[in-house]
């Protein structure tokens, strides 16, 4: 795991400039993106969203924190289901075999894997 050191010397930037060192390795382009989302905020710009994730994306990983949450609450697979896409929407068709049940347990399984660790991949991006 990285560290990221941040030093703000002053509190005004434009007298007193900043500085970012960062390594040419695999993960700069994403440092650099990141700065220059650092720089729009020091700048009182507005900042946006990542534009790394799709609003798609941003959706199902909200699903899949939720679905995570829910079952380390001890909620069942079929009450996550039932919170995410409605009562009725899960009652309609046989649970055993509902394609519902199959997208619950890969949110449960791909957020579990996020919450894990694998949020840093999104980083590195």
């Amino acid at each position: 795991m990285q560290t990221v050191h941040l030093l703000l010397w002053h509190a005004n930037f434009t007298e007193h400039p900043l500085f970012v060192l960062s390594p040419l390795d695999h993960c700069a382009r994403a440092r650099h993106r990141v700065t220059g989302r650092l720089l729009d905020f020091l700048e009182g710009k507005a900042i946006g969203p990542d534009s790394r994730l799709t609003a798609q994306k941003r959706l199902r990983f909200k699903a899949m924190l939720r679905a995570v949450d829910g079952r380390s609450n001890g909620a069942t697979y079929r009450e996550i289901a039932e919170s995410l896409f409605g009562a009725g929407r899960v009652a309609s068709e046989p649970w055993k075999t509902s394609p519902l049940r199959d997208t619950t347990n890969r949110l449960v399984r791909d957020g579990s894997t996020m919450v894990s660790g694998g949020y840093l991949d999104l980083l590195r991006r």
